[in-house]
């Protein structure tokens, strides 16, 4: 990888995927007091204290309680941007200077918050949804795709995300038993919920689907007295994983494979996966709880951790690509959580013991954003990443913190239990 220019891949995204709206916005410059109120009266929960272009100032909504985020427009074309573009366009003209915010997050919550009632306001349109979202489905994970998009996000290099995830390098939701315990706590606590679900005996083999950098894989091993097996495609991650395991003193226990998991054969006890099927996008969540049921013994049971979109904005998230999916998350998709829980039980499971702690991941994400900001500042990232990468990185964490705080999208832990 070269040092100079590392995770430039994501800032260009946009160069080879997504549309911004740059071009509607030079091209029509009238109508912006029309598209503030259709945003006003789309806004039904809290409302934006505006700084307009021309330097005048506006409330929008502000007729019930909830965030009241500060924005200042600095150019009528980022309000182009965001109607032709959706998020696209919003992360576009929030990276050229076209507005700013004290504190982005309560915006993203309130547009979280309001989707439904805003509709399309603030969602790709016309030519503009074509283009993003053909430009997804050229990188949906087949499985000729799926290594080039995970090498796309993980293999950024373990060093950069060492700089600031938690000392076990756990890259999902915590979950906290109170707001003030470290993040290594809670990120154990979720391991160790997910395990319990398991019900392992000494001696049984656990099948874990994208197990990143080896944390589950080492506390189920270690604790737990089981076989592991682990799944990646990111060669990057499979390296870290293979020598904290054997600093452990559980590499004979565990086995971290460098395959898809639609190729992996056997039978194994028990399944664990942590928000990996959002990884895999929506015409591949048959094959993935398929590969689940071939796998898994008579009784057997899988503990499942997963993000899901509330189930009345799915068809119109679906219908496009946001900005996660343009510029981190290049073939993922959030699930219906009930047309996901549907499939489960065509494919032989029962859905059990489903528990959601979606405020807990926004707080995860707080977290992980001021250790991130503490480790630009204390200069503990690897050289190669420039400031507009440390931008791009802070907003992804903002605009998922935002999207949970308002609730339209959750993490859970669900039971399936092979019937």
């Amino acid at each position: 990888m070269n040092q100079q220019s590392r995770g430039r891949h994501l800032i260009a995204a946009d160069r080879a995927f997504a549309t911004g709206g740059g071009l509607l916005a030079r091209l029509f410059g009238g109508g912006f007091h029309r598209i503030l109120d259709r945003i006003d009266a789309g806004l039904l929960e809290g409302g934006i204290d505006a700084t307009l272009p021309d330097g005048s100032h506006r409330i929008l909504g502000g007729r019930a309680p909830g965030p009241m985020p500060v924005v200042r427009l600095h150019s009528w074309r980022a309000l182009v941007r965001l109607i032709s573009s959706g998020s696209v366009g919003w992360y576009k003209s929030w990276a050229l200077g076209e507005w700013s915010s004290p504190d982005p997050v309560p915006l993203f919550d309130l547009f979280m918050r309001n989707g439904e009632s805003l509709g399309e306001v603030a969602r790709a349109k016309g030519i503009w949804r074509g283009v993003n979202r053909a430009a997804h489905l050229l990188r949906r994970n087949s499985k000729s795709r799926a290594r080039a998009n995970i090498a796309f996000h993980y293999d950024l290099g373990n060093d950069f995300y060492r700089a600031w995830l938690d000392p076990g390098m756990t890259y999902s939701s915590a979950l906290f038993e109170a707001w003030e315990e470290s993040l290594q706590v809670a990120q154990e606590r979720k391991i160790r919920a997910l395990l319990d679900r398991l019900h392992l005996k000494p001696g049984q083999h656990l099948l874990e689907i994208g197990c990143g950098w080896g944390s589950l894989a080492e506390i189920a091993a270690r604790d737990y007295g089981v076989h592991v097996t682990g799944l990646t495609l990111s060669a990057e991650q499979k390296a870290y994983a293979d020598e904290r395991l054997r600093a452990a003193g559980v590499s004979e226990q565990v086995s971290i494979k460098l395959i898809d998991y639609r190729d992996v054969v056997g039978e194994f006890d028990a399944v664990a996966s942590v928000e990996m099927v959002e990884a895999v996008g929506q015409d591949y969540w048959p094959s993935y709880l398929q590969t689940i049921a071939r796998v898994l013994k008579p009784g057997g049971r899988a503990a499942l951790q997963l993000i899901s979109i509330k189930e009345e904005l799915f068809d119109a998230y679906a219908a496009s690509a946001d900005f996660i999916q343009t510029y981190v998350f290049p073939g993922g998709m959030l699930i219906s959580e009930p047309r996901f829980q549907a499939m489960a039980e065509l494919a032989g499971f029962s859905w059990r013991d489903r528990r959601g702690f979606g405020l807990h991941y926004a707080e995860t994400l707080k977290r992980w954003r001021e250790r991130y900001d503490a480790a630009v500042k204390e200069g503990r990232l690897p050289p190669g990443f420039d400031p507009r990468f440390h931008d791009l990185w802070r907003y992804y964490l903002m605009y998922c913190q935002g999207g949970f705080r308002g609730g339209g999208i959750e993490v859970a832990q669900v039971t399936l239990v092979r019937t």
